[in-house]
């Protein structure tokens, strides 16, 4: 068992690897956040994906279902036929097939940022406008900062303490996710949407 000592030394070393984060910038503006959802039809997010923390790593092949409004399949195989995951999100509700398997994934507000969908409400949100761009914090305490460009997003971070905990970077062909105290990383590559016909409903069990 850890001593005391041991434990407060860990718990340091965790927070120096979640960097400070800056005030937003860019200057106050009354606008609303941009409507995200799964675009409407079925479809299938084809991906390659590469898994890595301090002490395992992993890659393969992915697929994501995605049944609108808020049901998606994801399926990861590695690579040579040595295994697979998964897991099934709807709503704000994740199963995975493992148990340990949601420590492979962002938490669910990430995790459907990741699939460019905000679903994170709050009473205190700041918002922040430059050029192109809007910038918005959403909670206290525990904040949830994304960053928008034109109405795609492009970014969305978890910030507790002053400190950026796990953030999700998005772009046309990439999906990044990292979790920066725990220094692991998800990235999905080679991203590609394919229209799907809709699903039998036994997907969406495990």
């Amino acid at each position: 068992m850890l001593s005391r000592a041991a434990i407060l030394l860990l718990l340091a070393a965790l927070v120096a690897c979640a960097p400070r984060v800056r005030p937003l910038t860019g200057i106050p503006g009354p606008v609303a956040l941009p409507a995200t959802q799964l675009p409407d039809g079925h479809a299938r997010l084809i991906f390659r994906w590469v898994y890595d923390d301090p002490i395992f790593g992993a890659k393969g092949e992915g697929v994501a279902r995605l049944a609108p409004p808020d049901s998606v399949r994801l399926d990861f195989f590695v690579d040579g036929g040595v295994g697979s995951g998964g897991a099934i999100l709807i709503a704000d509700s994740l199963k995975t097939a493992a148990e340990d398997g949601r420590r492979y994934l962002p938490p669910v507000p990430l995790l459907w940022a990741a699939l460019g969908v905000l679903r994170v409400t709050g009473a205190d949100t700041t918002m922040r406008i430059d050029g192109d761009t809007v910038r918005a914090e959403i909670g206290v305490g525990e904040v949830f900062r994304m960053a928008f460009v034109g109405r795609r997003m492009v970014t969305m971070s978890r910030i507790e303490g002053g400190r950026l905990r796990e953030q999700v970077t998005l772009d046309s062909s990439r999906i990044a996710y990292r979790n920066f105290a725990a220094r692991r990383r998800l990235t999905l590559t080679e991203v590609r949407r394919v229209p799907d016909a809709p699903y039998d409903p036994a997907i969406w069990r495990q």
